[in-house]
Order: C-alpha cells, then structure tokens, then sequence
C-alpha cells in the first residue's frame, strides 16, 4: 500500500523538491551578498547616526528575486493543495479506480489515512522547507523594513506556512471527495484557499488580541498640516509613526481628555494661521504652521493603536493552530464522506 502510493505521486514529489532544490541554490548564491550589503549599511550609519533617515541599498538588489520570493512562499501552500491532495481521491473517483483500490484487502479507511499520513507529511515537510529557506534569506531585509507584521511578511515568516500548507492539503482532498472531478476539485481548492487566508488575514488576525495603545509626544509625529488658504479651511492627515516590527492600526492626535484634533480647532487656537488662510492664494502660511503646531504640543498627544512586535510569535502560533484545527475537520468530514456517501 506505501509502495503503491509512492509510485503514483512520484511525479509530483520529484517536481516539486526539484523545483524546491534549484530556489534554495538560487538563494544560497544570492543570500550572502544581500547579508554584506546590510551590514555594510549597518556599520556606516553607525557611525554617522543616521540610520533611522538613509536609505539602506540593501533594498536595491536583486529587486526581482525580492519581489518573486515572497509570491512563491504564498502560492506554494496552494499548489500543495492542487497537486497532493486534490488527486488522492478525485483521480480515484473520476477514472473509476477506486473499484478496485477498494475491494482489496484493506478497508477504504486505511486506504485514505496511508495516503493522508504519507503525502500529508511531504506537503507539510515541503512547506517547512521552503519557509526556512525563504526565512534565511530574506533576514537582512526583515531587519531593515523592520516590519514583521506586515501581511506578507507574516506569512513567509516563521511556521505560519506549516499550518498553511496542511490545510490546503486537507482541503484538496476533501474537495476531490465531494466533486469527483480533478479539475474541478483543483479549482476549488485554488479558490478555497484563497478565500480562507484573506478571511483570516483581514478579520481573525486583528482580533486574536486587543491591541495596545499608548501616547506620544505631539512633535514625536505630528500631524500633517493641508492649508486651503482660498476657502479659510485646514485638513489634517493622520501622523505617520514607526514602531519597530510593529503592527500599527491607527493613529490620531487627541487631547487629555480623549478629543481628537480638528481643522477647525487648530484654526480658532491659532489665530494667526487663520489670518493666513483669509489673506488669500499668495499667503505663504509655512511659518504659521510650525508656530501653531509648536502651540498645539503643550496640550494634544498622538496616540497609537498598535499589536507590539512581542506578540508576533503568539500570533503566528495561534494562525497555525487556526489552520490546522481546520485541516484536522476537513480531514474528518472527508473519512465521514467516505464512510457514508462514497459507499
């Protein structure tokens, strides 16, 4: 039974560890440089104390490798799907093999958990390969953006994609289960995942805990000042605020007591830079404008919502558990489809 089932997905084994094999050549030539490139960086700003403002070149090379890597790390789980587990049951199915796959000696549930256990452990093995490669090389670019919890860096970081990959796998086969078609199984397996990841990446992920806020100085990051001295009016923009390897969801300028800082406001406690906006288009109000923010520091706060870089590993530890407590179901209701309705 192990035998037969190593023969007939020897096909996709050997392409894809192949193709696993040449990405991981590919970014072991390449991954030392990029390390050079950063610390060289590293060491300059160093020693002039402008590492928070230069840009750092390491961002420079091998841009198509930078934008490539991390597309492949977060379409491989769904290729895992497609091409390992959709087959399992809807090639069985569609050619009418399954006749005699299941009228041997072995029972159709010990038919299902050989094959689940042994091309499960490949697509999750595939998976964590991939992710610590890709972990390796792309570390001099994680510790410059510092942002570990943007989207996709979250998902080609860490373990995160083991979940992944197992629930695409069980999704595949519970897919060819229900339509019998391969195809149409890949189909929805693509779709399926797709649909799965956005869904938790946009609302379960925020919520698996509430974030932190806390205040900072106004002038740490004020706000931006929009001036239309035509109409008398003031637009504020949001400050722009960086915590390192942090998730930031808002930010907002507000006063003691909670109220946020309006156009309106800002032009009643600065006289001056209203006298600005009505003196017209040729008004050059650039002056007034950091006289009144330096004004507006002495009472308003900016005040951050944000997931603290702690808490990345939690996160990553409660999405794989997420995704794998999903593939443990689909599993499930396929060996309970197989049970009852595949009879």
């Amino acid at each position: 039974m192990i035998r037969l089932t190593l023969r007939q997905f020897r096909t996709e084994a050997a392409v894809a560890f192949g193709l696993l094999t040449a990405l991981a050549v590919v970014l072991a030539l390449t991954g030392p440089h990029l390390a050079q490139v950063n610390e060289a960086f590293q060491a300059t700003c160093a020693t002039t104390g402008n590492c928070s403002s230069a840009a750092n070149p390491v961002f420079e090379v091998d841009r198509g490798l930078q934008a490539l890597v991390p597309i492949i790390a977060i379409i491989t789980p769904a290729v895992i799907g497609m091409f390992f587990g959709t087959p399992i049951l809807a090639r069985e199915l569609e050619t009418g093999t399954f006749r005699v796959a299941w009228t041997q000696s072995i029972t159709r549930r010990r038919w299902l958990a050989v094959r689940l256990a042994l091309l499960g452990l490949a697509a999750v093995t595939l998976a964590a390969l991939l992710a610590w490669i890709v972990d390796w090389w792309d570390g001099p670019l994680d510790a410059a953006s510092q942002s570990t919890f943007d989207p996709v860096n979250f998902s080609v970081h860490g373990f995160v994609a083991i979940g992944y990959a197992a629930f695409a796998f069980a999704l595949g086969v519970a897919a060819g289960a229900l339509l019998r078609r391969t195809v149409a199984a890949m189909g929805a397996t693509l779709v399926g995942f797709a649909v799965s990841r956005i869904a938790v990446t946009s609302w379960v992920r925020p919520n698996l805990a509430s974030p932190l806020h806390e205040l900072l100085p106004f002038l740490t990051a004020r706000p931006g000042f929009s001036l239309d001295a035509s109409a008398g009016t003031l637009s504020l923009t949001p400050p722009l605020v960086h915590i390192p390897n942090a998730w930031i969801f808002s930010t907002s300028v507000v006063n003691p007591s909670g109220r946020a800082l309006t156009g309106e406001y800002v032009l009643h406690a600065c006289p001056g830079l209203h006298q600005m906006a009505s003196a017209g288009p040729a008004a050059n109000p650039l002056v007034a404008l950091r006289t009144c923010q330096d004004k507006l520091s002495a009472t308003f706060h900016t005040l951050v919502t944000y997931q603290p870089a702690s808490r990345f590993w939690p996160f990553q530890w409660a999405e794989l558990g997420i995704f794998l407590a999903a593939a443990l179901a689909l599993c499930g209701l396929t060996f309970w489809w197989l049970r009852h309705r595949l009879a």
